[in-house]
């Protein structure tokens, strides 16, 4: 038996909850400074973070519950790790919730949890907090519901019904890899078919259209290749039309270590952290820039380059597209260059209509971007 919490206060379970809650990086990306995983100062539940819809903001973020029934190798959290467990009332939730959105610390909710119980046992859970403040206390703002893997249909409409953004961790390209990290789960009926059931609800012009969907990849639990994780993002952009793929580097120590033997070559933490900020970019490419899953370059090993960031290794691996005029070219052309991204490229735009761009200092400031910009156009 694992070690109880049996009766901390509100505060003492927010202090674990809270704490614990930082493993799910649905809602955070690591591609600029400010988007780093952090917390305030002012407490250990808050959170800046990006949202699907590209904001900044800071949410309340915490679990319902530590307590979890699922054997993930790769989460501290798992059922067989000995760890203080406890767990919040959907009451407690929203009055602490409240407390800190009426006093301005916080832009929304971000609730997830561990399986207490069952899938549904713990969607009704969140739901409930999600329930009181909308129908109790008349909160019209940002809720963010993970959903439980296995959770039945009527339980994810539920959420759906409640939340502005709702999430289910698709963790791993394909089934077989998770059956490295979970002998419970089942990818198709646990994950895939639920991810395409959200898909449908909040899909263009039904019913729940607003209410964004994301997801989010463990990196390197199961030993799988970027090549993999690109071709199942790729899918879900294009074909489940998701809002936000998320990425999340496994950290040896926090769960168990021996999952991470089939990779091809060791990683170092550095490493680690740096293959997720190469997934991230790969996901700006897809969504910002026009790229498609063909464009983008792989090492031998089936990973991105640690070193070339994959703008870059686009443009390496296709001389012929460069110079690019910096005077004729299109939004998309002016998109492949590296150094360009959609703000500088608007400002290109806008500028040669009034006057012709002679050098590369025309285009803004000089910066690392723009001198590497410079190699690839002509005036």
């Amino acid at each position: 038996m694992v070690g109880v919490v049996s009766k901390p206060d509100t505060h003492g379970k927010l202090e674990i909850l809270s704490t614990d809650a930082q493993y799910d990086l649905a809602c955070a990306c690591s591609c600029s400074k400010d988007e780093h995983r952090q917390r305030s100062d002012d407490g250990k539940w808050i959170y800046p973070v990006t949202l699907p819809s590209g904001g900044k903001s800071t949410l309340f973020k915490t679990l319902i519950s530590n307590v979890c029934a699922n054997d993930c190798k790769y989460c501290p959290l798992r059922m067989d790790m000995d760890i203080r467990r406890c767990s919040l009332r959907a009451q407690e939730t929203a009055e602490v919730f409240l407390d800190y959105y009426r006093q301005r610390k916080v832009f929304g909710l971000f609730l997830s949890s561990g399986v207490l119980g069952s899938a549904d046992a713990t969607m009704e859970r969140l739901n409930m907090t999600a329930r009181l403040l909308r129908k109790k206390y008349g909160f019209r703002g940002y809720i963010h519901l993970k959903v439980i893997p296995g959770a039945s249909d009527a339980a994810i409409e539920d959420a759906i019904s409640l939340a502005s953004t709702v999430s289910l961790n698709i963790e791993t390209p394909g089934a077989k890899n998770l059956v490295k990290l979970s002998n419970k789960k089942e990818y198709i009926k646990d994950i895939i078919e639920p991810i395409k059931l959200i898909s449908r609800l909040t899909g263009r012009g039904m019913k729940y259209e607003k209410v964004k969907q994301t997801t989010q990849f463990i990196v390197g639990a199961a030993g799988e290749s970027d090549t993999e994780i690109v071709k199942y993002m790729f899918g879900l952009y294009d074909r489940l039309k998701m809002h936000r793929v998320y990425f999340s580097a496994y950290q040896k120590g926090l769960g168990d270590e021996s999952i991470t033997g089939e990779q091809m070559e060791p990683e170092t933490p550095n490493d680690v952290f740096m293959r997720e900020h190469r997934l991230y970019q790969v996901d700006f490419l897809l969504r910002k820039y026009g790229f498609a899953e063909s464009d983008i370059v792989f090492e031998k090993n089936g990973n991105l380059s640690l070193t070339t960031d994959p703008k870059e290794a686009w443009a390496l691996g296709h001389p012929g597209y460069f110079p690019v005029d910096a005077n004729r070219a299109s939004k998309f052309e002016l998109l492949r260059v590296p150094g360009l991204g959609p703000v500088t490229v608007k400002r290109i735009l806008e500028r040669r209509k009034q006057a012709r761009l002679t050098r590369i200092e025309d285009v803004g400031k000089m910066g690392s971007r723009l001198q590497k910009a410079g190699k690839y156009l002509t005036f």
